[in-house]
């Protein structure tokens, strides 16, 4: 299939997700292919439109062994037949919104890789500030130390909490996977690190708010700086081969040995990869404000409520440029 094709998936848990291809690609079967007319529909709009109906979508996929969207089931889906100029707007609005969310992920992923090249010239390539200057002994520089890492952290049991009783809240639920909801109360009330305890063995990640670590994860104490500790953890092996199922041993994990270096230097390196957690999490802030504005625009401009007729959209290269109009600044 080539670029502009919109893909369903038909069958599993992601069932009703789509995306449009930007390039030619292959897919099974368990993706449904659509090409559109232009001349009678925007094939963005028809993607923003099952995103609005996603729920609708997977109500009517519910099969005796799993979900399973076919093409005639997804036929039956009636489309708002707008005119394509409407179609477009619509779309163009919608579009900008991802544009904008993707841009922010792309300079949250440069930040990222910016704090961990900064690590790994600093602590692993040994091309700290300072280092022309720093006698060696047997490769270690003086005044770094050989530690076990249960001599540093303790890594604590986080504790079950089913999906349904989960109450929404401001504070992350994690598991080995990543954030796996939100629930209204942590229960660790403080900024930390989370790693993966089964499952996902050994993935790592950092909350910087309170969060609830569920039980196939572990929390992190430790007098270390989060974020020196969270590229160290990062860089080490956790796999326990030796379990019959895949699972992180406490004790096998903090028998890892690591190179613990002195304070000035973690100092100077939370300093700077501080600085750039900052503006991480300016860019996420902006993220969850941008995701809550577009899922609020979406059903109300694919449902006809918001009318983008007498918008100043200005359509180019079945893209939008959007003016600055009261009535959508105000939506």
């Amino acid at each position: 299939m080539g670029a502009g094709v919109l893909c369903i998936v038909n069958a599993g848990v992601n069932t009703g997700d789509s995306s449009i291809l930007g390039i030619q690609a292959c897919f099974p079967d368990s993706v449904i292919s659509f090409s559109a007319n232009p001349k009678r529909c925007d094939v963005r709009f028809i993607k923003y439109f099952l995103d609005s109906i996603k729920s609708g979508i997977r109500s009517i996929t519910m099969g005796a062994t799993q979900d399973n969207l076919s093409v005639s089931k997804l036929l039956t889906i009636k489309v708002p037949a707008y005119p394509v100029e409407t179609q477009r707007k619509i779309a163009g609005i919608l579009s900008a919104y991802d544009d904008l969310i993707e841009n922010n992920r792309r300079r949250i992923a440069i930040l990222e890789r910016m704090a961990e090249e900064l690590y790994r010239e600093w602590f692993v390539r040994m091309r700290f500030p300072g280092y022309q200057n720093t006698k060696f002994v047997k490769g270690l520089p003086e005044g770094w130390a050989q530690r076990k890492l249960g001599e540093v952290i303790t890594l604590n049991y986080g504790k079950a909490l089913k999906a349904e009783d989960r109450v929404a809240g401001p504070y992350p639920v994690y598991g080995s996977g990543g954030i796996v909801g939100t629930h209204v109360k942590p229960l660790v009330d403080r900024p930390g690190l989370i790693v993966g305890r089964k499952g996902n063995v050994g993935s790592v990640y950092y909350s910087d708010r309170g969060f609830y670590p569920i039980d196939t994860a572990y929390y992190v104490e430790s007098t270390l700086a989060d974020s020196y500790l969270y590229h160290l953890l990062n860089s080490m092996n956790f796999i326990n081969n030796d379990a019959a199922v895949p699972g992180l041993n406490r004790n096998q994990a903090y028998s890892n040995l690591l190179l613990l270096p002195q304070q000035n230097l973690i100092t100077a390196f939370e300093d700077i990869s501080g600085k750039l957690g900052i503006k991480t999490r300016k860019l996420r802030d902006s993220i969850s404000l941008l995701n809550s504005l577009r899922e609020s625009l979406l059903n109300r401009l694919v449902s006809g409520k918001l009318r983008v007729t007498a918008l100043d959209i200005r359509i180019r290269d079945n893209d939008a440029a959007i003016s600055a109009e009261p009535e959508l600044a105000n939506a």
